[in-house]
């Protein structure tokens, strides 16, 4: 036998290092199917803006930020007797005017919470695992998104990621995580309430948009579903991460009590076929 060396005694010491993640790819598009209340532009969901498809006309919330609509305007107009159908031969009164209504695209905060726990340690898998996020991360900060990451294995979830809006940490700290331990689910939902409660204090016009990546099971700690009304209202995904023959359909009980969409991990990535979501698109 050969004596250990530095590189063996520092794999002794640090265990294997962590799965690398593959090339990133283009994933099909999250949103969240509601309208947003005018929040950041961007590039995610439908919300009502300043610019954007004009849906429709309204009394101006306060004072007329631009051009009136017309039509609507002159429909106004006319209701109230101050012009005639055969021509413009009245006065359109301040209380006539309307504004458009324009629909455009809104950023989000986009929350990943990922299983890094044994249940899913395989190398070759938290390869896949790890490709999938990479590629999110990435269409989130092309999206103008704020990004934030939560992981969970042993006995604690950890906040590897405080939302940002950098894609740079969020590969590094991708890059560096590693895997092993039971599968504390519940501490990952708890962790992510928090952090949205938190992130609403700061930003309410921000909308948060959840996206799970786990397999479903829970090995250590309360069942996730207890922890789900915490997340009442939020917008998730559920990305089922489950493989081998034999599937419990765990994650699609956990999206079923959160009110999330669930959709396995090998159609994530878009493809020219795909076709919207339920109630994340």
């Amino acid at each position: 036998m050969t004596p250990e060396g530095p590189a063996d005694e520092q794999r002794t010491v640090r265990g294997p290092a962590p799965a690398q993640a593959g090339a990133a790819y283009r994933p099909r598009t999250l949103r969240i199917a509601a309208r947003g209340e005018g929040g950041h532009a961007g590039r995610r969901s439908p919300a009502f803006a300043r610019r954007g498809r004009v849906v429709g006309a309204r009394v101006p919330r306060g004072k007329l930020t631009g051009a009136p609509h017309l039509p609507a305007t002159l429909r106004a107009a006319i209701h109230r007797g101050a012009l005639s159908g055969a021509g413009l031969m009245g006065v359109v009164l301040p209380r006539d005017l309307r504004e458009a209504v324009h629909v455009g695209r809104e950023a989000n905060l986009v929350l990943f919470v990922v299983d890094a726990s044994g249940s899913m340690a395989a190398r070759k898998r938290m390869t896949v695992v790890k490709t999938a996020v990479l590629s999110l991360l990435r269409d989130a900060y092309q999206r103008r998104d704020r990004i934030g990451m939560i992981t969970f294995r042993g006995a604690t979830a950890d906040q590897v990621l405080p939302p940002t809006s950098s894609h740079e940490v969020g590969v590094l700290r991708l890059a560096s995580l590693r895997t092993g331990g039971r599968t504390p689910l519940a501490a990952g939902l708890r962790a992510a309430a928090a952090t949205i409660a938190t992130e609403r204090r700061r930003d309410p016009r921000r909308r948060p948009l959840l996206i799970v990546v786990t397999d479903g099971r829970a090995t250590s700690g309360p069942d996730p579903v207890l922890v789900a009304p915490a997340l009442a209202g939020v917008a998730a995904v559920v990305v089922d991460c489950e493989a081998g023959p034999v599937r419990l359909g765990l994650a699609r009980r956990l999206a079923a009590a959160l009110g999330a969409d669930v959709m396995p991990l090998e159609a994530l990535a878009a493809h020219p076929a795909a076709t919207p979501l339920g109630r994340v698109a």
